[in-house]
């Protein structure tokens, strides 16, 4: 499951809206939201393209983390 609290936080840190976040996924917004609150999963390689985007480090805490709250 996504953590949606480090993935946002990921989000504004890039300083990038969700708008063009999801326009760069090949996503809708509405797509996007569904995917950041695990109504819907990630693909591996739109997580792929997220930590380039975002430039993340720790991607596995953020997309693969068991214990998500």
């Amino acid at each position: 499951m996504t953590n949606t609290l480090e993935l946002e936080i990921a989000i504004k840190r890039a300083g990038i809206t969700k708008r063009k976040l999801a326009e760069m996924l090949g996503l809708s917004e509405m797509g996007l939201y569904k995917k950041i609150n695990n109504i819907t999963e990630f693909k591996a390689s739109e997580i792929a393209k997220l930590a380039e985007i975002l430039d993340l480090k720790n991607k596995d805490e953020i997309f693969f983390n068991q214990e998500v709250i």
